[in-house]
């Protein structure tokens, strides 16, 4: 299978650089927009439901970060708030 158009002389940095950045940005991008739920006038939520979801997104940092660090991760379930 070939590499895509433009790719295919990228070193492994610049491709780490390249998705590394891609894959960053469209985080935080969801983060914002996960912010945008706290909008009291348009839903409703409890503290509770709260923590469960900062719980659920610190647990999959803390994990991506041990990868990094080369220590042993364990893979987690898709989140729901039920």
């Amino acid at each position: 299978m070939a590499a895509k158009q433009g790719f295919e002389n990228e070193t492994k940095r610049e491709k780490f650089v390249r998705l590394a950045e891609a894959r960053t940005n469209k985080i935080i991008d969801m983060v914002q927009l996960l912010g945008n739920c706290s909008n009291t006038s348009q839903y409703e939520y409890s503290q509770k439901d709260v923590d469960k979801i900062f719980k659920a997104i610190q647990s999959e940092l803390d994990e991506a970060h041990k990868r990094f660090n080369k220590q042993e991760s364990e893979k987690c379930s898709k989140f729901t708030l039920d």
